[in-house]
């Protein structure tokens, strides 16, 4: 889908959707206590990916199809091998590109990766780099094990998302030790059968939180002030943006404050520590950069993030999602501060975390022409 966005003010409430964050992890310790809730219509392209991939794992079926998301594929290779099923987890091409660590028992085969081993009580020691999905996805399947596990984590990990997970498993009961560089987890748990909870979604609602800071008149409601999702530090950053912003634990916030560097006349804005989102939908550092370029803006990709030199406006023109759903939405957020239309390519892949996020738009005042 194409679309054409009219620089316009936007203002009104919009409720923060569903935290996919969460949402993930509540379907899976769900799953584990024996319940499938059903999902809404508008649930997000990811959370149906892993509800299928569920489904399979406990109700039979050798595909677990993961679409785009990474976040299906991490949490579920670990339970699908601690449940011993021999199945093949399919995905986009962009999905099975994406470097991932290694996993015991995991072969690439054509279109997907085959499982083939099982996991049992033990120790793992999971390789260096950023593995905060597959440290999540063990902490959630080793309970399930007849033994007791030691999971270790030596390298750099977005902390506040395995936080978040603990958090959840703990609600359901399960029992995890921290433990010096990593976690003791006994086996045989038992996870409750507790009814499922949501929140808003902290990542989702920085693009309106933004949008407020640059003094469109927006108010997000159905967001936790107590949140575990390390994303809330947008209110922090969009009430005062440093000079030097590390996105270490905070990757997903790069897009909506880059636009807010972006806009902030002479003043420039470092964001660091953010090289793995080269490895998202897109290549998120690039193609974040070369949006705002394309627009008027002036951004520079650095080694592991932006540098964004503000201007007074941007002027508007034709740029590509680059099939990512959190620059189609930078994109849209853009197009108030041009001064002419923005063209935007692909903007249906919103679809993967927000699917009323079009909807929402026009509600607050965004005006949107579809030209496909």
């Amino acid at each position: 889908m194409d679309v054409k966005l009219y620089p316009a003010p936007l203002a009104g409430t919009v409720a923060a959707p569903p935290s996919k964050s969460r949402w993930h992890r509540e379907l899976i310790c769900q799953a584990a206590s024996g319940r499938f809730p059903p999902l809404p219509p508008d649930a997000p392209e990811d959370i149906r990916a892993t509800a299928a991939g569920l489904r399979v794992l406990y109700g039979g079926g050798e595909e677990v199809p993961c679409g785009a998301s990474g976040s299906t594929l991490r949490f579920l290779l670990p339970l699908a091998m601690v449940l011993g099923r021999e199945v093949t987890f399919t995905g986009t091409p962009r999905l099975l590109e994406r470097v991932m660590p290694g996993l015991w028992g995991v072969t690439p085969c054509p279109g997907g990766l085959r499982v083939t081993g099982r996991l049992t009580g033990g120790v793992y020691r999971l390789p260096g780099g950023d593995t905060s999905q597959l440290i999540s996805g063990m902490l959630m399947a080793l309970p399930l094990c007849r033994e007791d596990s030691r999971l270790e984590a030596p390298g750099p990990v977005s902390r506040p998302y395995v936080d978040l997970t603990a958090w959840v498993l703990e609600r359901y009961g399960v029992v995890l030790h921290r433990a010096r560089g990593g976690w003791r987890i006994p086996g045989g748990q038992r996870f409750a059968p507790l009814p499922m909870e949501q929140e808003g979604d902290w990542s989702a609602a920085a693009y309106w939180l933004v949008l407020a800071a640059l003094g469109q008149g927006i108010t997000v409601t159905g967001l936790r002030q107590d949140s575990r999702q390390g994303d809330r530090r947008a209110l922090t950053l969009c009430r005062e943006l440093p000079q030097q912003v590390s996105l270490r634990e905070n990757p997903d916030l790069l897009p909506p404050l880059a636009l807010l560097a972006a806009l902030r006349p002479d003043k420039e804005i470092r964001f660091t520590d953010a090289a793995r989102l080269r490895r998202k939908e897109s290549d998120r550092l690039a193609a974040t950069a070369a949006l705002l370029t394309a627009l008027g803006g002036r951004a520079q990709e650095t080694a592991d993030g932006l540098a964004v030199r503000g201007v007074a406006c941007l002027q508007g023109g034709e740029v590509q999602s680059a099939g990512d759903h959190r620059l189609a939405m930078l994109a849209a957020c853009a197009a108030p501060f041009c001064r002419e239309p923005v063209v935007l390519r692909g903007a249906d892949c919103t679809a993967k975390s927000y699917p009323a996020f079009w909807r929402d738009y026009a509600q607050l005042g965004g005006k949107v022409e579809h030209l496909t």
